[in-house]
C-alpha cells in the first residue's frame, strides 16, 4: 500500500531511460510566444500583462543593480509555476517533488546572490555575519550562528518547495483512494470525501501558485541584501 502511494514520486522511465529532463522541458514549450504580427491576441496580451505586473512586484524591494536579475527570476517562476500546475493533472509527474531538482535550483542561485554581494560590497555582506553592537564575548558564537543561518538558506528553499508539494499530492492520493474504496459500501461517506477532495484540489492549486512565488520572492530578498 505504501509503495503504491509513493510510486507517484518516482522518476518515470521508459526502457530504463529517465524522463526527468523531458518532464522539465515540455511544460516550457506550452507557453504562447510572440509572433511577427503588429497586434497580439488576447491570450498573449493577458500573459504579458501578468508577467509585467509580477515582475514589478518582485523588483520593488530591489535597487537598480538588482533589476538585472528580473529575467532570471521571472523565468524561474514561470518554470516552477508551469511544472507545479501540470503536475496536478492525472498520469503526470511533478519534477518539483524531487528534492534533488529543487536543491539544484536553490543552491546555485543562492550562491550567485552571495558571490554578487561579496564582489560588489564585501564589507556590508560580511557585516551581516555580526550584528552591530554585539558584546565582545558573544562575537565568536554569533558569527557561527549567522554563518549557519546563511548556509541553511538554500536547504530551506528546496525543502519548503518539496515538502509542500509532496504533502499535497499525498493527501490527494489518500483521499481519492478512500473515496473509491467507500463508494460501494458507504455512498454518503464517499460523497463527503469527494467534496473534501474537490476542496483539497483547489487548495493544492493555490499551493502550486504560492510556492512558486515564495521560492522566487525569497531569492529576491536574498538578492536585496547583496546589491
Amino acid at each position: 500500500m505504501n509503495l503504491t502511494i509513493f510510486d507517484q514520486f518516482l522518476s518515470p522511465q521508459i526502457l530504463g531511460l529517465p524522463l526527468m529532463t523531458l518532464a522539465i522541458i515540455m511544460p516550457t514549450t506550452m507557453w504562447p510566444t510572440q509572433n511577427n504580427r503588429w497586434l497580439n491576441n488576447r491570450l498573449l496580451t493577458l500573459q504579458l500583462w501578468v508577467v509585467n505586473m509580477t515582475t514589478k512586484q518582485l523588483m520593488l524591494p530591489l535597487n537598480k543593480p538588482g533589476h538585472k536579475w528580473s529575467i532570471t527570476l521571472m523565468s524561474l517562476m514561470i518554470l516552477l509555476l508551469t511544472i507545479n500546475l501540470l503536475g496536478l493533472l492525472p498520469y503526470t509527474f511533478t519534477p518539483t517533488t524531487q528534492l534533488s531538482m529543487n536543491m539544484a535550483l536553490a543552491v546555485p542561485l543562492w550562491l550567485a546572490t552571495v558571490l554578487t554581494g561579496l564582489r560588489n560590497q564585501p564589507t556590508k555582506s560580511l557585516g551581516h555575519l555580526l550584528p552591530e553592537g554585539t558584546p565582545t564575548p558573544l562575537i565568536p558564537t554569533l558569527i557561527v550562528i549567522e554563518t549557519i543561518s546563511l548556509l541553511i538558506r538554500p536547504l530551506a528553499l528546496g525543502v519548503r518547495l518539496t515538502a509542500n508539494l509532496t504533502a499535497g499530492h499525498l493527501l490527494i492520493q489518500l483521499i481519492s483512494t478512500a473515496t473509491i474504496t467507500l463508494m460501494p459500501t458507504a455512498p454518503m461517506v464517499s460523497a463527503l470525501t469527494l467534496t473534501i477532495l474537490m476542496l483539497l484540489t483547489l487548495l493544492e492549486l493555490a499551493v502550486a501558485l504560492i510556492q512558486a512565488y515564495v521560492f522566487v520572492l525569497l531569492l529576491s530578498l536574498y538578492l536585496q541584501e547583496n546589491v
